[in-house]
């Protein structure tokens, strides 16, 4: 990048109402109701209902008015990926994230200065979104909900491939997986798909909306059917739902199930047991640790901000690698374990 005579402060910065830019007088993903807020993606940490105005992609908007109401906003407006708005004469393209669906990075050009807001992001390919696009800028904004050497999420298959094998091992029980509302839940469907699984799963209500929505942006399920029926319906069936169902009373309505929660926390054996999970699935929509260092060394920015998560490790192996680095500690953001508590009984990312 061309080096510009504008500090990143004065582009974008900190405050209690969340990143801000001055220039154009908007926020990104800001935690409260604001005038005007450009959107990453649709889980509820980054997007409320409120704003006055919201730009974001075609997708996170539709996600919004799903789950808000179509009068979410005072006013939307869409912008496609490699599309670009002037917003108070800042240039806001947006990109994708490989998040969920819909999940966009905030690109930011003004007076020849570039910052790049990721959002939450992932760069292994996710069949139900478009895969994350590597963006060079002055400043590259990266979430560290898994800033840690030892999260390093296994391939896809390996863990989709485990639950089937559960499955065929156990037909008399029932295979019941907590799966965020949002992205996760889709996810974990096309991946059993594209294993080969082609009978019915069954869902919980709260997806089903949101399932929809999704194979009205083109990403195909297959068959798919409410959660009701007798016991003896689900032998050697596969139940999604959101994951506090699966501790709740909900689940007595199936034979044995064989619980399972697709997670990056998953890795962590304590939280396996916390949530008695007999089948844990390390699935994370977020950047495992050296996807994390690995963008950094690809895009090797002026200047590394960290909004969430793990942010020390992170830190300091930028610092050792020649990355000049800091921490914003934004309020509001919650890790992917604890969104469904924070903001929705189906939240997740």
């Amino acid at each position: 990048m061309t080096r510009s005579a504008l500090k990143p402060e004065a582009l974008l910065r900190p405050t209690p109402k969340g990143l801000w830019c001055e220039p154009g007088d908007f926020y990104i993903d800001p935690p409260w109701p604001v005038d005007r807020a450009v959107i990453t993606h649709g889980h509820a940490d980054h997007a409320r209902a409120g704003h006055g105005s919201v730009l974001a992609t075609p997708e996170t908007l539709a996600i919004m008015a799903e789950r808000y109401g179509q009068d979410f906003a005072g006013h939307t407006q869409a912008v496609a990926y490699g599309e670009t708005a002037s917003v108070g004469g800042v240039d806001v393209g947006l990109v994708p994230a490989g998040h969920v669906l819909g999940s966009a990075q905030a690109v930011l050009t003004h007076r020849g200065l570039r910052i790049v807001a990721s959002g939450d992001y992932k760069r292994r390919r996710d069949p139900t979104c478009a895969r994350f696009e590597p963006v060079r800028g002055d400043v590259f904004i990266t979430e560290a909900t898994f800033g840690l050497p030892v999260f390093r999420h296994p391939p896809d298959a390996q863990e989709i491939g485990r639950l089937l094998a559960s499955v065929r091992q156990f037909p008399e029980r029932a295979h019941l997986v907590g799966a965020y509302a949002l992205g996760k839940a889709q996810r974990v469907i096309r991946l059993v798909r594209e294993a080969g699984y082609d009978e019915t799963i069954y869902v919980h209500g709260a997806l089903e909306r949101l399932n929809r929505l999704y194979e009205r942006f083109g990403v195909a399920l297959g068959p798919l059917a409410p959660a009701t029926g007798s016991k003896a319906d689900f032998a050697g069936k596969i139940i999604v739902a959101p994951p506090s169902a699966i501790a709740d009373r909900w689940s007595r309505r199936f034979p044995d199930p064989v619980t399972a929660f697709a997670s990056g926390w998953m890795r962590v054996r304590a939280r396996v047991r916390q949530r008695g999970v007999e089948l844990p699935l390390i699935l994370s929509d977020h950047a495992d640790w050296d996807e994390l260092t690995d963008t950094l060394t690809e895009l090797s920015p002026g200047e590394v901000w960290i909004t969430h998560g793990r942010d020390d490790a992170l830190c300091r192996w930028a610092e050792l690698n020649g990355l000049k680095a800091r921490a914003l500690h934004l309020v509001g953001y919650e890790d992917e374990d604890d969104e469904e508590i924070a903001a929705d009984p189906a939240e997740g990312g």
